[in-house]
């Protein structure tokens, strides 16, 4: 969604889920090399843009969010600055509902969106491919969210390619309060002895075969993060009763998803679950 008028230009950053995330090993700068089939998702923060007199204000309504002086969309404004010369006052206004931490990406797409919003509102002209590298100066997952609704993202985050969607995707997401860090996760990695190829999923995706792409689920971290976090353990081990097409943790964690063969499926799942108190579920689609 975008709405501007003469005094504010409002925009929505979408969450996005892993359904393919292969580590392929350990980079020279530290980093790992990755290869992710990433989908954006209807679950949405909002981030209203506004005049200020000066400097900037960054409020959020989540106090989870911790304090706004260092976060990324923070951060985001002043890299704009630096990049373009600017002094003009800003205000944002970032509505979450994206749940921090579970492998959302969530200040990735906040990160993104304030590109996105400051190029539109200052007019500076950029094009996407600027934003990009700028975008990958700020975070891993960022790059990925001018190029949705899918793509194959590789090295550390900052090379896409753009996939087709054959079909909508029906999804319940659970995610737990109990949250997993992206550092501890890396450092407890278990590597696999092959790696696992993105381009079935990627075809079955395109072709808009939501079961296939529901067998070719896969993501490396989950060994990791399963004994780092017991919540991420026990949706694991109850998701095999689950009456969807397949399930898989997404990111990091801790966000589990199920896939579902359609909305009224996933409907009758997330309500499921939510008697069993597992989590916040939320009810969402892709494509």
């Amino acid at each position: 969604m975008t709405v501007r008028d003469r005094r504010s230009l409002t925009l929505d950053a979408p969450a996005k889920i892993n359904l393919h995330l292969e580590v392929l090993g350990k980079r020279p700068d530290g980093y790992h090399e990755l290869e992710s089939l990433l989908l954006t998702i209807s679950l949405r923060d909002t981030l209203v843009f506004s005049e200020r007199t000066a400097g900037e204000e960054i409020v959020c309504d989540d106090p989870l969010a911790g304090p706004t002086s260092d976060n990324l969309v923070t951060r985001a404004v002043r890299l704009v600055r630096e990049e373009s010369g600017r002094e003009d006052g800003i205000k944002i206004a970032l509505t979450k509902r994206i749940p921090i931490g579970g492998g959302l990406g969530g200040g990735s797409s906040d990160a993104a969106t304030t590109l996105l919003g400051l190029n539109q509102w200052w007019n500076l002209g950029w094009s996407v491919e600027r934003l990009v590298e700028l975008g990958s100066r700020l975070g891993s997952d960022v790059p990925f969210f001018f190029y949705g609704p899918a793509a194959i993202v590789r090295g550390r985050g900052e090379v896409v390619e753009t996939t087709p969607i054959g079909c909508p995707i029906d999804l319940v997401l659970i995610s737990p309060s109990e949250r997993l860090s992206t550092k501890a996760v890396f450092e407890h990695l278990v590597p696999g002895t092959e790696r696992v190829p993105v381009e079935p999923i990627a075809r079955a995706l395109a072709e808009g075969n939501i079961a296939e792409v529901a067998r070719h689920l896969h993501n490396r971290l989950i060994e990791s993060s399963r004994q780092l976090s017991t919540a991420v353990a026990d949706l694991e081990r109850r998701a095999v009763d689950w009456p969807c097409l397949g399930h898989l943790m997404t990111g990091s964690g801790s966000t589990y998803f199920a896939v579902c063969e359609d909305q009224v499926s996933a409907k009758s799942l997330g309500r499921s679950i939510e008697e069993l108190q597992l989590g916040t579920v939320y009810i969402v689609s892709a494509g």
